[in-house]
C-alpha cells in the first residue's frame, strides 16, 4: 500500500475546512466572541499599532484581523488570509459590513505562503497553525515575510484533557465509533499542545525574544443542545465525521456527552474549561 504523502494529508485538511465553511460562516460571530480575550492578547503582544501591514494566516472568518484592522487604521492595511476560497469570501463580506477600506482577502496555504519577503510588520494564526501537517515549514514561512524587527503572535489549543470542551467529544465519538478522532496522520486541534515544542519551533526559525504564555479560554453555552450544536458544526475534523453518522450512533454520542458534561453544569448553563497556548515572538 502507498504511504501517504503531506500533500495527500494537506489536501485532506483543506478539504475538511472548506466542507465546514458555510457553517463557520452562520457561527463566526460566536467563535468571535468566545476568542474576543485571545484576539485582544495576541494584538497587544505583537504591539499592533497605526499604519503597519498586517497579515493574518488560516484567518477563517477572519476574526482576529478585522480586530487588528481597527488598529492599524486607514494607513495601515490588513490581509486576511486562508487556503480556503470558501473562508476567505467569508472574511471579505464581513470586512465589507464593517467598511473596512484597509483590508483585503488571499488565497494562502501558512506553509507555502505566496507573498513577498520580509513584507509585512506582523504576522497573526488564531487556532490555525495546530492544523500545519510541517508546522516547522509554516514557522519559517512566517519568519520569511515578517521584516526585520517584525512580531508574530500565534494561539492554538493547549491538551485535549485542559479542553473538554471539545476533548470531551473527540473522546465520545471514539469510544461509540471505535474510529480515532482525528483519524491517524492528520493534524489536530491538539497537535502543538507541547509548550516547550512550540517555544521550539520558533527558537529554530530564527525568531528572538519567543514566549509561551497559557490563556484560559472557558467556553461557556446557555444549554447542552446549544453547546452540541456549535460545537458539532464548527469543529472541523469532527464535523466531517459526524456528518457520516447514522442516526442511532449520533444519537449514543449525544447521549453519552450529555452525561459527561454534566459537572459543568451551572446555573447559567455550561461552563467548559479551556487553555490557549500563546506564542509570541520577533525577528531579529
Amino acid at each position: 500500500m502507498a504511504m501517504t504523502t503531506n500533500d495527500e494529508v494537506r489536501a485532506r485538511v483543506h478539504g475538511m475546512w472548506a466542507a465546514v465553511a458555510q457553517r463557520w460562516a452562520e457561527h463566526a460571530d460566536d467563535v468571535d466572541q468566545r476568542g474576543e480575550h485571545v484576539t485582544e492578547a495576541m494584538l497587544a503582544r505583537a504591539g499592533v499599532h497605526p499604519g503597519d501591514r498586517v497579515l493574518e494566516l488560516a484567518c477563517g472568518p477572519g476574526g482576529a484581523g478585522l480586530a487588528a484592522a481597527e488598529r492599524v487604521g486607514p494607513e495601515g492595511a490588513v490581509v486576511l488570509s486562508d487556503v480556503v476560497p470558501e473562508m476567505t469570501a467569508i472574511a471579505a463580506a464581513r470586512a465589507a459590513e464593517r467598511e473596512l477600506t484597509n483590508v483585503t482577502t488571499a488565497n494562502r496555504d501558512l506553509e507555502r505562503i505566496d507573498e513577498a519577503d520580509r513584507s509585512f510588520d506582523v504576522v497573526l494564526c488564531r487556532e490555525g497553525l495546530m492544523f500545519a501537517v510541517e508546522p516547522e515549514r509554516a514557522v519559517g514561512e512566517i519568519h520569511r515575510v515578517l521584516r526585520s524587527g517584525g512580531r508574530v503572535s500565534v494561539a492554538v489549543w493547549g491538551s485535549q484533557q485542559d479542553n473538554p470542551w471539545l476533548g470531551l467529544v473527540f473522546d465520545a465519538v471514539t469510544s461509540v465509533t471505535g474510529f480515532p478522532v482525528p483519524p491517524p496522520g492528520v493534524p489536530g486541534p491538539f497537535a502543538l499542545h507541547d509548550g516547550a515544542r512550540l517555544r521550539d519551533l520558533f527558537s529554530t526559525a530564527g525568531f528572538a525574544d519567543v514566549t509561551i504564555e497559557e490563556l484560559s479560554t472557558p467556553l461557556r453555552a446557555p444549554s447542552f443542545e446549544a453547546w452540541w450544536t456549535r460545537t458539532a458544526a464548527v469543529a472541523g475534523p469532527l464535523s466531517a465525521i459526524l456528518g457520516r453518522l447514522d442516526g442511532d450512533t449520533a444519537a449514543a454520542i449525544a447521549e453519552r456527552l450529555r452525561d459527561d458534561v454534566a459537572p459543568y453544569s451551572t446555573a447559567a448553563g455550561l461552563e467548559l474549561p479551556g487553555l490557549t497556548l500563546l506564542a509570541s515572538a520577533r525577528r531579529s
